[in-house]
């Protein structure tokens, strides 16, 4: 009938599902066999790995002891030859000395025996063998020798010791550089005299035409001082000067930030020329009314001279510019 039947068919199932857990659980403690042992395999392999990583390191420090005590053994018999030819050195000369001493008291020797003849001979026969012995008692002249003396090679007259070697490398770089500009084929060269290729020499030249209020012919002049080397921050700053003198304000901008980034790292040294390049960048700012721009260089400048009465009333006219407390000039 049809409960038997839902019995047969409820225990058939309840045998299925008892069959498939054992199967599972069969299966699940097969794998957790298999992962152990394949973990106890890696743990031996890496094992076996670690002691050979072990032996080679073992084999490498016997290896570099042996050697170290093979040169040890190579130094100390080195000193002990040395030694022994120092101490050859020493005898051989002090053997020198004692036959000099002997050969110089076997003449004193002589030369007293001789004058005891001399004495019962004439005056003129004795002044004339005296004269003799005194010659023969001078000592000969000692053997010349030379010592060989080697200096490290120093492009600088200081010693290793008291130079600054950052500084001098890069003044030789800088150095390096400007010869191989100068040795490029610049038109404007052509007819310049030797000591006029000379970049500082062409600053001094700007320097003097700007105060003669010559601002393009110092322009000219520091355009080719920066071809031969553009690493000298005043030849930008000065530039800048000119620019601003001919209301070339973009360019005086621009001269200005490159005078700026060369004269790092800021140091006392550079102090006044990063304040010149920050006034005239914020001069060139102000005359384009570019007025915040200009503000923040001036206090940059303030920043770094803050005495200094002409920047601060400057900056102090801006600030009002900028509030509408004040008219444009």
């Amino acid at each position: 009938d049809k409960e038997m039947m839902q019995r047969i068919r409820e225990k058939s199932i309840l045998q299925a599902q008892e069959s498939a857990k054992e199967a599972m659980e069969a299966k699940a403690s097969a794998r957790r066999e298999d992962q152990k042992y394949t973990l106890n395999v890696m743990m031996k392999i890496e094992e076996e790995e670690r002691k050979r990583i072990e032996d080679m390191k073992e084999n490498e420090r016997i290896k570099a002891t042996k050697e170290l005590e093979t040169w040890k053994e190579h130094q100390r018999k080195a000193e002990e030859h040395k030694i022994i030819q120092r101490e050859e050195k020493l005898y051989q000369q002090e053997k020198q000395i004692e036959e000099g001493r002997k050969k110089l008291k076997h003449k004193g020797l002589t030369r007293n025996s001789v004058s005891r003849n001399l004495a019962t001979k004439g005056r003129n026969s004795e002044i004339i063998f005296f004269e003799k012995l005194k010659e023969d008692s001078i000592p000969a002249p000692r053997s010349v020798g030379s010592i060989k003396i080697n200096f490290t090679p120093r492009v600088f007259p200081t010693a290793l010791r008291e130079s600054q070697v950052a500084e001098e490398e890069e003044w030789l770089h800088k150095q390096a550089e400007a010869r191989r500009a100068m040795n490029t084929d610049i038109p404007e060269l052509c007819d310049l005299k030797e000591e006029e290729k000379n970049p500082e020499w062409l600053k001094d030249k700007g320097n003097k035409l700007f105060a003669t209020e010559n601002y393009l012919a110092a322009i000219n002049a520091y355009n080719l001082a920066i071809r031969l080397n553009n690493k000298i921050p005043l030849l930008y700053l000065n530039r800048a000067a000119c620019h601003l003198k001919l209301k070339n304000l973009h360019k005086a901008i621009e001269d200005s930030s490159k005078a700026l980034e060369l004269l790092t790292p800021p140091v006392a040294d550079n102090a006044n020329a990063r304040m010149k390049a920050h006034v005239r960048r914020g001069t060139a700012f102000c005359q384009l009314e570019l007025y915040v721009e200009g503000l923040q260089d001036y206090e940059a400048a303030l920043k770094i001279d803050p005495s200094n009465k002409i920047v601060q009333n400057d900056a102090e006219r801006i600030r009002n510019i900028i509030q509408g407390t004040e008219l444009k000039s």
